[in-house]
């Protein structure tokens, strides 16, 4: 009964901020949330699983994030029969075909065609096409942190950065505040594997922030809040129903059902940039294991 509560007042607050804040004319955009084309998404008959493809970007103030260069890029699925979720982590220096642009670092790809073209380059990687796109300015990131009160998360290894975190971030379970956590998904220039151990850490985070979510659910207005802040910094392609649809998708993740993985490749350096090379074959296995229940068995 106090599930059901919390999900009639969400789809109130939604409506409500629908009418009153109904582009992102009232505050800069610092998030944005597309449906990509042809995909069906939660509004579908029948549609189980949901992809959402989130993206950070490195744009800098006055730029327009969605079309720069992306900097963590995360495949996440939710099943929203059995509560499972998936997040299939992409380096961003993976060297990949882009459609109608030749070869290039898959992050280049929200450069040049925005959302659409990322999603469906990332897409083709890993075999699942993304539902929707969500992008996010690290700046705003920093501000949902501190939102909910920061993260915990698990640390396998300690790690630190002379110029973003030179105290560095110790081992064993850690409280990430908005700087900290920003930082600790772009550190990569120490960490054992680089962009992969980046890539993991950010879905630590992913995790940690899925987990506070659930736990402060019960509070009262903590959602409600939360969406209204959401409304004021997004602009997207979603009616409010839909949008509805996917946070109902969210709040039912179970944490206990979530797994993770990296797309693995070598190390390799073309025009003088150094690049990762993506195991394909890993990249299309772990899409055909995640593509019908959103679970991972095995990162292999």
């Amino acid at each position: 009964m106090r599930l059901f509560k919390r999900i009639v007042t969400l789809a109130v607050v939604l409506g409500i901020a629908a009418l009153v804040i109904p582009d992102s004319a009232v505050k800069p955009t610092e998030m944005e949330l597309v449906k990509l084309q042809r995909a069906s998404g939660v509004d579908a008959d029948n549609k189980d699983i949901v992809w959402i493809l989130a993206v950070g970007s490195d744009a800098r103030p006055g730029e327009d994030m969605t079309h720069t260069r992306g900097d963590a890029l995360q495949l996440i699925g939710m099943n929203l029969k059995t509560g499972a979720a998936s997040a299939i982590g992409v380096p961003r220096d993976s060297w990949v075909p882009i459609p109608g642009y030749g070869s290039n670092k898959i992050n280049a790809s929200l450069y040049f065609g925005g959302p659409q073209l990322l999603g469906q380059t990332v897409g083709n990687l890993v075999g699942i096409q993304p539902d929707y796109v969500f992008v996010t300015r690290f700046k705003y990131f920093q501000a949902l942190i501190g939102s909910i009160g920061g993260v915990d998360v698990k640390n396998p290894v300690a790690f630190s950065d002379s110029a973003l975190k030179p105290e560095g971030f110790r081992k064993g379970r850690i409280h990430l505040g908005p700087y900290d956590a920003m930082v600790f998904s772009r550190i990569r220039h120490n960490l054992i594997r680089g962009d992969f151990d980046r890539s993991a850490n950010q879905q630590r985070v992913i995790r940690g922030i899925q987990a506070k979510v659930r736990a402060r659910a019960h509070e009262a207005g903590f959602l409600e809040q939360g969406v209204l802040n959401v409304m004021q910094y997004l602009h997207t392609d979603l009616s409010p129903a839909e949008l509805f649809k996917l946070a109902q998708a969210v709040a039912q993740v179970d944490p206990s059902k979530i797994t993770t993985c990296v797309v693995q490749g070598g190390i390799g350096s073309i025009g003088g940039a150094s690049v990762v090379l993506p195991y394909t074959d890993q990249a299309r296995r772990l899409g055909d294991r995640a593509r019908d229940d959103a679970t991972l068995e095995s990162c292999s």
